[in-house]
């Protein structure tokens, strides 16, 4: 009788362990490194990524979310503080925020100290002064974060070239055999993340597990058979490969860091805008979408071990991206711009359904699907939102989504507040609406520059060389961008001091290449910018910035109506 009734208070004592565990759901969030939306499931039909596809396919999917400022560093301390790059002050790779700005409470400190496991496997933060060379450790961690010892290698010449020696190339697909311990960074993180699942499984404490996959970050080393998916005469140029016309020369990138590959050197492109010639453009894309199919095998491996060790029904998982990369669409590479294609990333939410029974065995969630095999796996799903999000959003929704308390609203000014939110709780829009957009719904990007025109240093300039810095306001009809004069020892922008403007029209110019901003009429231009003016100094520049597009194109509103 007693073994009875201790076998029967074991059973109950673990059916309260999973109950409980399912009202405190664990988190999976993935970040990859420069993936713009490259996917299937965003429409692209020429990458294969089955694995991500399959996951957006049970999840929501935001089509229109942007990082806060197109390059590591910033956008990552951004994204995991809920705070915009004016208020963690963080335009380079050069300071901390704790001690640069305020003592904010990041996304992972905030489930620390809820009681969870939080580990940290990758890029997650951006390694280095950023991030106090911890990663955050121990403020954002409970151990410290893992990075994969052949990373070492990705600066180094591990790239054989067509005269049989080693070189740091762009494009460097390999044989990983031959490379340092028989493996690549991603593949170490992988295994990484995995090890922590299988702990995590059998100690039933509630964690989160950040992990971040470098790829498809540059140089592209990746496994060479995967260019195989990709055969290079079925490659494409950029539909937009030229500078546009009306393009203000602060706003292009001349993508420095590519130039400095070996590689790239010997083409002997000019400065700044000599256009990269046509075969190697058609060899970048390549190797980029070959990149992105190996990250999907690395998060489709990820997601199959979830599964496999049954957390895959308490735990959220989320997919992102730092910030987008340009593949040749106005004449640019890489990041640092605030075109579309830079700063748009996927935003994809699993959350999983409370099941109705613990003892009813379901079908596989995330099964691995091999890149190379035929695939049935093809994007389907009623949970798309199209609304322009921001990745600030990204803390305030998963808190909300775990049973956390979501943060609060950052008050205008904030370099006090430890805990606080300048994003919006994403939750709401996941239940089915209207399919009307919301015109409303907006989202905010930033990029510094030290100078009007291009310059060596203007992808990435150091904070006390920071002379202009571009605002770009998106909603899902416009992108309106401003080069507004910068102090870098104050922080302060000069609304008065406009150097350029950019205003596209995307419903019918989605590639960015038509700006027109220069088409109002100067009388029109100088009363909005004295309304502008005439405002009170607390009135933030995205605020001037949503009324100065509001008066823009009621204005072309108007004027269409009297040519008609």
């Amino acid at each position: 009788m007693y073994i009875t009734f201790h076998k029967c208070f074991i059973v109950v004592l673990h059916a309260f362990v999973v109950v409980a565990r399912q009202d405190r759901r664990n988190v999976l969030f993935i970040v990859a490194d420069d993936l713009r939306t490259s996917l299937g499931c965003y429409g692209d039909v020429t990458v294969k990524s089955p694995n991500i596809d399959q996951l957006a396919s049970k999840s929501h999917v935001f089509l229109n979310a942007f990082a806060q400022q197109a390059v590591c560093a910033p956008s990552r301390t951004s994204m995991l503080t809920s705070r915009r790059p004016d208020t963690t002050r963080l335009y380079d790779f050069k300071s901390y925020w704790r001690v640069h700005s305020g003592n904010y409470t990041t996304l992972p400190q905030h489930f620390k100290l809820q009681g969870y496991v939080t580990m940290s496997v990758g890029k997650v933060f951006h390694p280095g002064i950023a991030s106090n060379h911890t990663d955050d450790y121990p403020y954002s961690w409970s151990i410290p974060a893992y990075h994969p010892s052949s990373f070492r290698f990705e600066k180094e010449k591990m790239c054989k070239g067509e005269d049989g020696r080693l070189h740091a190339n762009l494009l460097c697909a390999v044989n990983v055999t031959e490379q340092p311990g028989g493996t690549l960074p991603d593949m170490e993180s992988g295994d990484e993340a995995v090890r922590l699942l299988k702990t995590q499984a059998s100690d039933g404490n509630p964690f989160f597990l950040a992990v971040g996959f470098h790829k498809p970050h540059i140089p592209f080393r990746i496994p060479q058979e995967y260019l195989r998916l990709y055969p290079i005469e079925q490659m494409t140029l950029a539909p937009d490969p030229n500078v546009p016309i009306h393009l203000p020369p602060v706003a292009y990138n001349p993508w420095t860091d590519i130039r400095k590959r070996d590689d790239v050197q010997k083409l002997n492109i000019s400065f700044p805008y000599g256009p990269v010639p046509k075969d190697f453009q058609l060899r970048i894309r390549q190797h980029y979408y070959a990149a992105v199919s190996y990250l999907d095998a690395q998060v489709g491996r990820l997601l199959s071990a979830l599964d496999t060790l049954g957390l895959a029904q308490s735990t959220i998982v989320v997919f992102t991206s730092d910030h987008g990369w340009s593949l040749g669409e106005h004449g640019e590479w890489a990041k640092y711009s605030n075109f579309d294609v830079a700063t748009r990333v996927p935003l994809i939410f699993y959350v999983p359904e409370p099941p109705a029974s613990y003892s009813v065995l379901k079908e596989s969630t995330f099964p691995f699907v091999d890149v190379f095999s035929p695939s049935e796996v093809i994007f389907k799903t009623d949970q798309v939102v199209k609304n322009v999000v921001e990745l600030v959003a990204i803390f305030p929704t998963v808190s909300y989504l775990a049973g956390l308390k979501t943060p609060p609203p950052c008050p205008g000014i904030s370099f006090k507040e430890e805990l606080c939110t300048e994003g919006r709780n994403l939750a709401h829009e996941f239940k089915p609406k209207k399919t009307k957009n919301n015109e409303e719904a907006v989202s905010f990007s930033q990029y510094p520059r030290p100078a009007d025109t291009p310059q060596e240093n203007s992808d990435l300039p150091d904070l006390k060389d920071i002379k202009v810095m571009g605002y770009s306001l998106r909603t899902y009809d416009y992108r309106f961008t401003l080069w507004l004069g910068f102090d870098p020892k104050t922080y302060q922008v000069n609304v008065s001091d406009v150097h350029s403007g950019e205003l596209y029209m995307l419903v019918d110019d989605p590639g960015e290449d038509n700006n027109v901003y220069d088409d109002f009429e100067q009388h029109s231009m100088m009363m909005i910018r004295t309304k502008m003016k005439n405002m009170p100094p607390t009135v933030s520049v995205q605020t001037r910035m949503k009324l100065q597009l509001l008066y823009l194109t009621a204005g072309m509103k108007i004027n269409a109506r009297e040519a008609r």
